[in-house]
């Protein structure tokens, strides 16, 4: 898999509308749910405790946290894109995000990605990139939304 590379705010400006690819898929495992449970002192019984989540849990299984899968983002994106001739790269903000379905244990997830604006804010690039992050097997993602970021390209 390639990875799109954008060198200026010129280059990202005309990728507007334009899909950017997609991640390569990555599995959510109980150690990893466990570890972002202790990380963020979440340990709500839906994501850590395995034999109620089996009998009580309307899913029938754990289930990543949300934030979790929402954490994994600069991971996926980093797959998708090399944003290059940086000065800095800082995350903006997350926009019209909505969680959609849950992402059970050892469920396969990717990245989507595609530009939907970019705006040059004297000289510091306003990147908006519409994500959805999808399950394998399931029609519904998990989430989808739009992420921004500020880039600083070197002139």
């Amino acid at each position: 898999m390639s990875k799109v590379i954008i060198k200026s705010f010129d280059e990202l400006e005309k990728l507007i509308g334009h899909e950017l690819g997609v991640s390569e898929y990555h599995t959510f495992t109980q150690e990893q749910i466990n570890l972002f449970a202790d990380a963020t002192l979440d340990h709500q019984w839906i994501h850590v405790d395995i034999n109620k989540a089996k009998a009580e849990s309307p899913f029938g299984n754990t289930i990543a946290h949300g934030y979790l899968t929402l954490s994994i983002l600069p991971h996926l994106w980093n797959q998708i894109v090399d944003v290059q001739n940086l000065k800095l790269q800082v995350n903006y903000g997350i926009e019209k995000l909505k969680f959609n379905a849950p992402v059970l244990v050892n469920s396969r997830v990717r990245l989507t990605a595609k530009v939907v604006d970019a705006k040059n804010l004297r000289g510091v690039c306003k990147a908006t990139i519409g994500i959805k992050l999808e399950i394998e097997g399931e029609k519904k993602s998990a989430y989808d939304g739009e992420i921004v970021f500020l880039y600083h390209f070197i002139s």
